[in-house]
């Protein structure tokens, strides 16, 4: 009898659980429109060697094109994951094709756990 009364408690709280989340679902990240410029990076030599500047173009943009991940490093030190648009991904590709050099980007500036990163909407090499 213990074992269907705590049955039943287990799965009226994760009924009330899942109720919930239907109500109040997680909140998604604020998004802001942003337009920033600096060097695009590749994400991994970047991070792990603080590789950057004209010596590691050649390298940055076989590691974009390779698919690793990309940011963009601001005139002012800031850091950004740059992501597709699944929608629009074309934007996304012309930033990978200026890694190691110079750009504008514009997008959408979202923040999560930590990460700041921008779904990228507009490039432009400078």
């Amino acid at each position: 009898m213990c074992r269907v009364r705590l049955g039943s408690s287990f799965l009226a709280a994760a009924l009330c659980g899942f109720v919930l989340t239907l109500v109040h679902p997680a909140a998604a990240p604020a998004q802001e429109d942003v337009t920033v410029q600096g060097e695009i990076v590749d994400m991994a030599c970047y991070m792990a060697k603080g590789s950057r500047g004209a010596s590691h173009k050649a390298c940055a943009q076989l590691c974009a094109k390779r698919g690793v991940p990309i940011g963009v490093l601001t005139d002012t030190g800031d850091l950004f994951l740059l992501l597709d648009d699944h929608n629009n991904p074309d934007p996304y590709d012309a930033a990978k094709k200026l890694a190691g050099e110079r750009a504008e980007i514009a997008g959408k500036k979202i923040s999560k756990q930590g990460v700041a990163s921008i779904v990228v909407g507009a490039t432009k090499g400078l």
